[in-house]
């Protein structure tokens, strides 16, 4: 949640989604060894043999059992009834990993301008570029005992206001029962493409998160949110609920994310915090929630987190790099281009260049419109994307695009995308 001049920005900037009902919200010495992901159960079962035959007293018997597990059942809360028969309860899962849970406060410094006012030809009147400052604060996991942090990238790195700040100038991360220490932070990394990012802080002793495996998640399972919605007045506030949907694919601008989707409720400032199971583990990095997009539509219900295990490798990179080594790029920025567009300019449906970086080697040029990728057609960025991603850094793809009206194609050598690309 961004606070400038009483202005919120951040958590509250809306994202399409393919079916246009809704938007998608952000909701703002170690390796990967912490993470104590459960090790699957074995799949080696002893053979056994059910008898076709079935006694008359062994049917009574079933169908006795199945009226007692009935009205058992209906006896249970719906929580018991998403838990396993082993799991914590609820007081002892917060209990568990409240000293884990974190809050981030970042800084964003911008330029804006305080008076004047815009015309055709420039600005008009006394317009003078001032440096502003907007904050915003988000939630985060203690990973390691010596004071690595988890987080939403997009908590410290702003892309989505109105003045697309970047890079936090400052980041402090505060902890505690009345999250009375405060701590000044280091950005270890982070990426975009993700949501994720890593922090350092100068600490001893901290409780490090017990990490467990998302892809054991069975849908309808109990899972409860810890962060803090709309800032530190709420501090470690806890939600409950359950999966709603495993493997949800959302799309966020050019890129698609698969998600944990739960009605726990998420709201901005829950960004980067931590999604529990039964067990008091964590099993996902909330991220983002769905809120009304137009009209008078409303959702509710509707949040989603990383699972753990895909963040997993991206976090590791990013301790050990950086950056998440090996992805591969174009070298270009590009946006797509609409049927519409296509059609009242007279050119074909694909991705526009708008620029080809400095340092690219890329035979592209401004004013391309890329049409297909090793054969392929695309017609978004989000497709390109999704064709060039089946490659690695260093190899060689050939792109056909439209130039001045004429069509060729062109080999380019994808590069390493570092995350100041």
């Amino acid at each position: 949640m961004l606070n400038q001049n009483n202005r919120e920005h951040k958590g509250h900037s809306l994202m399409k989604v393919s079916a246009a009902l809704a938007a998608m919200l952000f909701v703002s010495g170690t390796s990967i060894g912490m993470y104590q992901l459960i090790d699957k159960l074995g799949t080696d079962i002893p053979e056994y043999h059910i008898s076709d035959a079935v006694t008359e007293a062994e049917s009574d018997s079933s169908a006795q059992k199945q009226s007692n597990a009935a009205v058992q059942a209906t006896n249970m809360s719906w929580m018991e009834l998403a838990s396993p028969a082993d799991a914590l309860t609820l007081p002892e899962i917060v209990e568990k990993a409240m000293p884990s849970a974190v809050g981030i406060s970042s800084t964003f410094t911008y330029t804006a301008q305080t008076s004047g006012f815009a015309g055709f030809g420039g600005m008009y009147g006394n317009a003078q570029p001032a440096a502003q400052e907007a904050t915003a604060t988000g939630s985060g996991i203690v990973m390691s005992s010596d004071g690595y942090i988890v987080t939403n990238a997009h908590v410290i790195y702003d892309i989505e206001s109105e003045y697309q700040m970047g890079k936090a100038t400052a980041v402090s991360v505060v902890m505690g029962e009345n999250h009375e220490e405060e701590y000044e932070a280091e950005i270890v990394g982070y990426d975009i493409q993700t949501d994720l990012a890593v922090l350092k802080i100068d600490a001893e002793g901290l409780t490090p998160a017990e990490f467990g495996n998302s892809d054991d998640l069975k849908v309808g399972e109990l899972v409860v949110a810890i962060g803090n919605p709309l800032g530190f007045e709420l501090y470690g506030t806890t939600t409950c609920g359950i999966v709603s949907a495993k493997n949800r694919e959302v799309e966020l601008e050019d890129k698609t994310m698969t998600l944990i989707q739960t009605d726990a409720a998420i709201n901005s400032g829950n960004s980067g915090g931590m999604l529990l199971n039964s067990y008091g583990q964590v099993i996902g990095i909330n991220s983002m929630k769905m809120g009304s997009s137009y009209g008078e539509a409303s959702v509710e219900g509707l949040g989603f987190a990383i699972p753990i295990n895909d963040a997993a490798e991206i976090i590791k990179s990013l301790i050990t790099d950086g950056y998440v080594t090996g992805r591969p790029q174009l070298g270009i920025t590009g946006t797509t281009i609409t049927e519409e567009q296509a059609e009242f300019y007279h050119i074909p449906q694909g991705v526009y260049v708008y620029s080809v970086s400095e340092n690219s080697a890329s035979p592209l040029q401004q004013g391309d419109i890329i049409t297909a990728i090793d054969g392929t057609e695309i017609t978004t960025m989000e497709e390109l994307n999704e064709q060039k991603n089946l490659h690695k850094a260093g190899e060689t793809v050939t792109l056909r695009i439209s130039r001045n009206g004429e069509s060729m194609e062109v080999p380019v050598t994808l590069q390493e995308s570092r995350q100041e690309d």
